[in-house]
């Protein structure tokens, strides 16, 4: 049966709405995840800098490490895709990554000296654990939420959610009368323990409280299927775009607290606060993205976010520099524009993954195998390659400029002016590659609805309903229906 097939056929009914207990759920393990995924990414390369490595030296290593990291995730996928356990598909996969997280943070931040074996070797862990959870939980998101519309909303809210460990961290001089602040390196050893004590409490909630379907036994399929799943015009646009829109705003990652601290003027603190308002733009911004995708389709939402970011990050940038002694009201333009940019920005992982779930119905209905796991772990990679690249491109242009990296350190205007520019370009130019990519994309609401029909018609006649997992605490089928009518 093919999509053709059915494109005559009435439209679906009104979709069952997926009741906001699961979503939040489901959502839980995203606090722990942002947070983690912020220190890694921003706040890990500098701190080892602080305690003496080269900035080469740190950028080759998160390099390797990210090379070795993206092999997992296709076998991550192939393997999950295979998974049926008396407790489901993907939760056995959740409760294995949040020990092997919690190892590698513990061993990676409290450091009081530092080695590129001990730091490559304990951020290959982290990130490990960070790929196990990640995927799990996207490919799991396809199984709760079967629809168009209502995986834009699901990505919509746990993206939103996941703002809050980000923001959490970063509000830490707040809530420790700034003893403690993300970016001192004094601080990340206590940073470490407060991600190593949440991810237990998160994992659990999601494991008790999530449906996951058991399943049917996995069909065995060779690399030729695989091959012919990833690479569908759909899904080569989807890898292109992940790839495209990780490397955009990537860039400004491994630079932000150089270029807010010395180009722009503001103190450490400070550099943390401003993130807040980028970083929390994402609570609001999130389910604004995923109720535009209802309206106007996954799409052609994201072609739209690209085209705002471009706007606000220009602005951003030609705002003035701040001197000694500003004051909040001096600060005030930079905020409100750090705020714009990442609510722009907070549309594009939520819809790309949400399109990856609609080309994991396509795949399945044309080719009758769930590769599910394997076609998100294919954005995962596209986004790992894009976060590795950012910071072996950028660090080494630093050390060429003669830029210090050191807390404290007093840099020439030269190398200051080539933070900047390795900070305004790169972003607007491949944000708008990515958004070009999904000019003429077919996979939309209407094309959807007939997949699903097409797969509810063959199930139906093939197959019985697979079993939801009946763990004590888990919300049972019956329980979803009467939640999404009540």
């Amino acid at each position: 049966m093919t999509v053709a097939a059915t494109a005559a056929q009435p439209a679906p009914g009104p979709a069952r709405r997926l009741p906001a207990a699961i979503i939040a759920a489901f959502s839980t393990p995203g606090i722990p995840l942002g947070g983690l995924l912020l220190v890694l990414a921003v706040y890990v390369p500098r701190f080892y800098v602080g305690l003496g490595l080269p900035f080469i030296a740190v950028a080759f290593t998160v390099l390797i490490v990210r090379l070795l990291d993206i092999s997992l995730d296709p076998i991550l996928g192939v393997v999950m895709d295979r998974t049926r356990t008396p407790i489901g598909r993907y939760r056995p996969w959740l409760l294995l990554g949040a020990p092997i997280i919690i190892a590698g943070t513990f061993m990676l931040l409290p450091k009081a000296s530092a080695s590129v074996p001990a730091l490559a070797l304990w951020m290959f862990v982290a990130y490990a654990g960070y790929s196990v959870l990640n995927l799990a939980l996207s490919a799991w998101s396809t199984n709760i939420a079967p629809t168009y519309d209502e995986r834009s909303r699901l990505w919509g809210w746990t993206q939103g959610v996941a703002v809050t460990g980000s923001v959490a961290l970063l509000l830490l001089p707040l809530f420790t009368h700034g003893r403690v602040v993300l970016g001192k390196g004094a601080s990340m050893p206590l940073v470490g323990w407060l991600l190593i004590a949440a991810f237990p409490t998160a994992v659990v909630i999601c494991a008790l409280f999530t449906p996951d379907r058991i399943g049917p036994t996995p069909q065995r399929y060779g690399l030729k299927d695989w091959w012919s799943a990833i690479s569908r015009p759909t899904m080569r646009r989807l890898m292109g775009a992940d790839l495209l829109l990780t490397l955009g705003p990537g860039t400004t990652a491994p630079l932000y607290v150089y270029f807010f601290h010395d180009a722009k003027g503001f103190n450490i603190r400070d550099v943390g606060f401003l993130l807040i308002f980028y970083i929390g733009a994402g609570l609001v911004g999130a389910p604004f993205w995923g109720r535009q995708a209802h309206r106007f389709g996954k799409h052609r939402t994201l072609q739209i976010a690209c085209v705002c970011y471009a706007v606000t990050q220009t602005i951003l940038m030609i705002l003035p520099r701040v001197w000694p002694g500003y004051t909040l009201l001096q600060a005030l333009p930079t905020a409100i524009g750090m705020t714009a940019v990442g609510f722009c920005a907070s549309a594009f992982l939520l819809l790309v993954r949400a399109m990856v779930s609609d080309v994991a119905d396509e795949v399945r209905l044309e080719q009758g195998r769930n590769l599910t796991s394997l076609l998100f772990s294919m954005v995962t990679t596209t986004s790992k390659i894009g976060v590795a690249i950012t910071v072996t491109v950028v660090f080494p242009i630093l050390q060429m400029a003669g830029y210090n990296g050191r807390e404290g350190a007093v840099n020439t205007p030269h190398a200051i002016f080539v933070l900047e520019m390795c900070y305004l370009f790169a972003p607007i130019i491949l944000v708008f590659f990515g958004g070009s990519l999904f000019f003429g994309y077919k996979l939309d609401a209407r094309r959807h609805g007939a997949i699903r029909e097409a797969l509810a018609r063959r199930d139906d006649e093939l197959e019985p309903a697979a079993a939801e997992e009946t763990l004590t605490g888990a919300i049972a089928d019956g329980e979803v229906a009467a939640a999404s009518q009540g």
